[in-house]
């Protein structure tokens, strides 16, 4: 038999969910077909079978299989059993291989519902995730399962601690906007820009303040960056600028949020023929006031939801997706991931995702080039 990718040797160390006499299969063979199998398509149990079955000459080349292919039932029960928080860090073991450090990178925090995971009859309410993503490498980080009894604020310090966040910047919505949090990740050795809203209270509403008095008179005696830029196309143009300012020493409780440097205003003006809008948003941060930079940070949070959650539902389905029992759902997602990253960083073929998981699923070659054979 040939070599298994490296990728699986990261999976080699899960703890078995499954008692001595019902190990059919051997464990690893199946978390490697349904890694196979989702990035070639697979949105489910039955579709993972169906793959294991027509690709089984393939498998057989990496995989003993000495007794036959495991049927959808066993992928179910299997999967659903491990536990997720061993599953994610076997991801992360793999990710810091395919990128030895994240110095210097965005990372953006936001999270996403599971909103197919939702179970009436069991009353179970839809798993919410929280992810880590670095848009300059198209890849998931890590990810945190928000805890049915709290919220995204509880999940994110957990998250941020298995992070290396030396010289990066992480940016986070106004939900993470919170002293603790701008705590850590100064301590650990990272940069914020931290979104405001409402909920913020008196922050946000002198941070507005400030900015409206300071455009009313056009930033005069004002020391403050700014940077502009446009684009558009099919008929929208989109002008977005950034004021920043180092001014923050009347900020009150400024001390209370470690390592604050400065304050940010973002206009967003779309125009689509007659229609014009404008969205305005405002930010605390931790590194100088440089308009372009803190810009490019922000637009880069955006990219979480283009890049990540558009695609995971998009592309491989997972708001439709109906798995519910045990942790299969936040695991089978967890494949969705691991897929998502797989073909993220596969440069070769110039190709939408979709169009990656298909070849996948048909040039066994390709599949192979995938996942590094």
């Amino acid at each position: 038999m040939e070599p298994l990718p490296a990728l699986i040797e990261h999976f080699q160390d899960l703890d078995d969910p499954r008692i001595e006499r019902c190990k059919l299969h051997k464990l690893i063979d199946i978390v490697f077909i349904a890694i196979c199998a989702v990035v070639s398509g697979a949105e489910g149990w039955k579709d993972i079978e169906a793959f294991a079955q027509v690709k089984q000459a393939w498998l057989r080349r990496y995989l003993e299989l000495p007794n036959g292919l495991p049927s959808d039932d066993t992928f179910r029960r299997v999967i659903a059993r491990i536990k997720p928080t061993q599953f994610e860090a076997c991801l992360r073991r793999w990710i810091e291989t395919v990128v030895e450090n994240s110095h210097g990178e965005l990372i953006n925090i936001d999270g996403k519902t599971l909103r197919g995971s939702y179970d009436r009859h069991d009353e179970r309410a839809a798993i919410h995730m929280v992810h880590a993503w670095a848009g300059a490498n198209r890849l998931l980080l890590a990810q945190r399962k928000v805890s049915d009894k709290s919220n995204e604020i509880t999940a994110i310090p957990e998250l941020l601690d298995v992070l290396d966040l030396s010289g990066s910047l992480v940016t986070i919505d106004a939900m993470g906007t919170q002293r603790k949090i701008a705590r850590q990740i100064v301590e650990q050795g990272g940069d914020y820009v931290l979104a405001l809203k409402s909920n913020q209270g008196l922050l946000y509403e002198d941070v507005r303040t400030y900015f409206d008095e300071a455009q009313a008179h056009d930033f005069q005696g004002i020391v403050h960056d700014y940077y502009k830029e446009t684009d558009g196309g099919h008929g929208r143009i989109e002008v977005r600028q950034c004021w920043c300012s180092d001014d923050v020493a009347w900020l009150p409780h400024r001390a209370k949020w470690k390592g604050l440097r400065s304050i940010v205003l973002v206009e967003a003006r779309r125009i689509e023929g007659e229609k014009e809008s404008l969205q305005r948003r405002f930010y605390i941060a931790s590194v100088a006031a440089q308009a372009q930079r803190l810009a490019e940070a922000v637009r880069g949070h955006w990219g979480i939801e283009n890049r990540l959650h558009w695609v995971l539902d998009m592309t491989f389905g997972e708001d439709a997706s109906r798995i519910r029992r045990g942790d299969g759902a936040e695991n089978f997602g967890l494949l969705r991931r691991v897929a998502l990253n797989l073909l993220s960083q596969e440069q070769t073929v110039k190709a939408s995702l979709k169009n990656k998981r298909k070849r996948a699923g048909w040039d066994n070659a390709y599949l192979e080039k995938v996942l590094r054979i």
